[in-house]
């Protein structure tokens, strides 16, 4: 049985005040299960964004409620006292541009996050070694991020998204800057990701051609999230 991962309950979030109020998600309610590859679409200044950074505990809603991994994060007021740490524990993050460290070498990017959370940097080394193998970088581990092509250096990213061993990856356009072929193959990648760790996967996208891989597809139109169900998709149990 798959486990509830990230539970949305009515969660919205207005900006501004009074008259010159935007309601940017509106009353959103979902699950999201482990081992899930779900993808949100929605034209440009729809709420996505707004709705990723709620669930990464980024953004604070003006109401609903948010739950990860079984644990609380918001109702009507945050109910962990940092942030900063759940994002740490619990979640990973993709971005557009991989956002490698410059200065630091691929495993030291890789290691970075697991050696802020207290793990020995021998246990990190050796983790993050397993991950760029599986990941099909592990002849990088010395490389700089400057001698890294755009797909290599997106595989660090998943790498590094994955050290700390979340149970949710958040992805925004993590293939908006990679060809066709790079970018399938990085979606590919995410989808035996979250069946392999048992991750919950929600990417941010606007590549249609990459709907046929996701489980999953919410919408956002005007601050109003639905779900589209794939022709071949079943609901989890």
């Amino acid at each position: 049985m798959k486990k509830i991962v990230i539970a949305v309950e009515n969660i919205s979030k207005t900006y501004g005040e009074g008259e010159s109020a935007v309601l940017a998600i509106k009353e959103a309610s979902f699950e999201i299960y482990s081992g899930e590859t779900v993808a949100l679409l929605g034209p440009s200044g729809s709420g996505k964004t707004t709705l990723i950074t709620m669930i990464g505990c980024i953004t604070e809603p003006s109401s609903g409620k948010l739950m990860l991994d079984g644990d609380l994060m918001y109702e009507q007021e945050w109910k962990v006292n940092d942030t900063r740490r759940v994002r740490r524990e619990k979640i990973g993050f993709i971005f557009q541009s991989h956002n490698l460290i410059p200065f630091l070498t691929v495993l030291e990017n890789v290691t970075l996050v697991p050696q802020m959370n207290g793990v020995k940097k021998v246990q990190a080394d050796q983790s993050a070694k397993e991950l760029l193998e599986y990941l099909g970088v592990g002849d990088k581990l010395t490389k700089m991020p400057s001698q890294l092509s755009g797909g290599q250096s997106q595989r660090v990213a998943i790498a590094r998204s994955l050290a700390n061993n979340p149970k949710i990856i958040l992805a925004d356009e993590p293939t908006a800057a990679l060809d066709a072929q790079r970018a399938l193959s990085v979606m590919q990648l995410l989808k035996k990701l979250s069946v392999d760790q048992e991750v919950a996967i929600v990417v941010v996208t606007h590549d249609e051609r990459m709907l046929p891989l996701f489980d999953r597809i919410l919408r956002v139109e005007d601050g109003y999230v639905r779900e589209d169900l794939p022709h071949d998709s079943t609901t989890p149990t």
